[in-house]
């Protein structure tokens, strides 16, 4: 069992291309499954039956003496682990049935992604000067970048210079944008390694092109060339936390509390569906493989207009 573990995982990250955090989580449910399986004498998953993945999911939520209880997600996340690895072996000739086909993850609660109205996201970025020391010309590009794109903390810190593209001055074709022309459209690497095309907003696009040309090569002369767009004070790439330490300091500065990353890419999908956006347009710029993950954002704006409804019309409250 140990061996199609193994060769299941290697799978998941040659094939499917999942993230090394991923990977190490499906690793550790997958050994407390095999340690499960070899408590209720299996030696191969051959002689697996649906209740033993039934009850598998049972001491998962329940916990046991070395375990203790798992929320939803994470429980979760363990079932689809062992529903990959048992589909893997059924696909491989190693098993000849799949006794976790019908056994589903446990349904999590509703959550409403958190979003801010766009009073809070102006005076966030008003916190941060546009113009004067080089690093607040990068924070004021960073931030612009992650609301007006709906970009992951992570997708921003790697982007590279190379992956802004403007239109030439002609009005056709595309090239890296060096400090010179519009920038007009970003190119993210998301979960998995998937790439996206994102358009990017006069707002954002003039910051971006501000600290390009201003600040930017003030940080590179610190550094050894990197292609990074946001670089820190030594001329590095700008670190996932040292974007989330700038995004804290225009929060605090603006008198904000609870605002993340995710907060700007839960605004940005709000906002837009708020505007009449598609709801398949926002799964494509938010890169979202489903767009039932996108149709949450769709559950927000309908709380809002019953909110504006119920405060605004002179019946809504009248008694039925």
């Amino acid at each position: 069992m140990v061996s199609v573990v193994r060769g299941y995982l290697d799978h998941l990250a040659v094939e499917r291309g999942l993230a090394d955090n991923t990977l190490s989580s499906y690793r550790r449910d997958l050994n407390r499954y095999l340690a499960f399986l070899a408590a209720r004498g299996h030696t191969a998953l051959d002689g697996v039956t649906e209740s033993d993945v039934t009850e598998f999911l049972r001491r998962l939520r329940e916990g046991d003496s070395d375990h203790p209880p798992l929320g939803t997600n994470s429980a979760g996340r363990a079932v689809v682990a062992v529903r990959g690895l048992h589909r893997f072996a059924l696909r491989e000739g190693i098993t000849a049935t799949d006794p976790a086909g019908g056994v589903r993850p446990p349904a999590p609660p509703r959550r409403l992604p958190k979003a801010v109205s766009l009073d809070t996201i102006e005076s966030l970025l008003g916190a941060v000067p546009a113009e004067g020391d080089p690093r607040a010309a990068r924070d004021r590009a960073l931030l612009e970048l992650l609301y007006g794109t709906g970009a992951r903390i992570s997708e921003a810190v790697g982007l590279d210079v190379d992956d802004l593209t403007r239109v030439s001055a002609g009005g056709s074709g595309a090239e890296g944008a060096d400090g010179s022309g519009e920038v007009s459209v970003v190119r993210f690497r998301g979960k998995g390694g998937k790439e996206r095309l994102v358009p990017i907003g006069r707002f954002a696009r003039g910051a971006v092109e501000s600290y390009l040309v201003r600040a930017r090569p003030v940080l590179a002369a610190s550094g050894r060339g990197v292609p990074a767009l946001f670089l820190n004070a030594r001329g590095g790439r700008l670190t996932r936390q040292g974007a989330w330490s700038v995004l804290r300091a225009a929060a605090e500065r603006a008198g904000l509390s609870d605002i993340s990353p995710h907060t700007l890419r839960h605004s940005f999908a709000t906002h837009l569906l708020d505007g009449g956006a598609d709801v398949r347009v926002v799964q494509e710029l938010l890169g979202h493989a489903s767009v039932t993950t996108t149709q949450v954002y769709t559950m927000v704006t309908v709380d809002r207009l019953r909110e504006v409804y119920a405060a605004s019309h002179p019946r809504a409250n009248a008694a039925g």
